[in-house]
């Protein structure tokens, strides 16, 4: 589905990422892991690599647009070109009402969430270029679409990166980018034992499927998406939700 591709996942040292670096590899692509913990990452292409597929790590925290640039350098030193970017890096803080945000809260989410991507889609678009074109998917979530209590700041990026894939879409759509958005519900990456005891074991109920959603289930979305099988999708949201939406 993805022989000879060459893909890179931002955040994929962990949960999300991880599950879409995996996807990438197990459908014949290269993949060049990068995370702002450079041994989650490595760790990541080591599991590749010792399953049989090509991968390689390197540190890369988002909100350092020259990084971006770095990254991309050595993938084309390394790999020769960029065919698939999966923007997936992304932070939460916890939940407070709008007017009680502390600032720095709000900056934290927005330089990862939005900005982030904004510095990687700036950097990856011209590589992609160069290649002839390209696939640029980007982790928004159900807060894409929707409002989340206590999380504006969140919900504010995933509603942005949105319209920057949008935008990307028709931007470079004739010069053979693809851009699309996909929408996570909740996922059991682990990090849901951060929340409540209570309010954990209300999420399965919130799904029209009656379950939280398994890193891999978006990782093969994001990889399907990333093929020529989706090769008419852009510009495009799709929720991985569960049926979450669709009350």
């Amino acid at each position: 589905m993805l022989n000879g591709k060459i893909a890179l996942v931002t955040g994929g040292g962990a949960g999300i990422g991880r599950a879409i670096a995996q996807a990438y590899a197990k459908a014949g692509a290269s993949v060049m892991v990068t995370d702002i913990d450079s041994d989650a990452a490595a760790a990541v292409a080591s599991e590749i690599t010792e399953s049989g597929g090509t991968a390689d790590s390197r540190h890369l925290d988002t909100t350092d647009p020259e990084r971006h640039f770095a990254v991309i350098k050595y993938i084309e030193e390394r790999f020769g070109r960029l065919d698939i970017a999966a923007n997936n890096a992304g932070v939460t803080v916890p939940a407070v009402p709008t007017a009680d945000l502390p600032l720095d809260q709000w900056e934290k989410v927005r330089n990862v969430d939005l900005d982030g991507v904004f510095y990687g889609v700036r950097a990856q678009i011209p590589a992609m270029l160069r290649a002839g074109g390209g696939v640029i998917v980007t982790i928004s979530s159900i807060a894409g679409k929707r409002g989340l209590f206590g999380m504006a700041p969140y919900a504010a990026a995933k509603h942005g990166v949105i319209g920057i894939m949008q935008t990307i879409a028709w931007e470079y759509g004739q010069q053979g980018i693809r851009a699309l958005s996909v929408g996570p519900a909740y996922i059991a990456t682990g990090l849901e034992n951060n929340i409540p005891v209570e309010i954990r074991k209300t999420l399965p109920g919130m799904h029209a499927l009656g379950r939280m959603g398994e890193p891999r289930e978006v990782g093969d979305t994001v990889a399907w998406l990333s093929s020529d099988q989706a090769s008419f999708l852009t510009g495009s949201y799709i929720p991985v939700d569960g049926g979450y939406l669709a009350r």
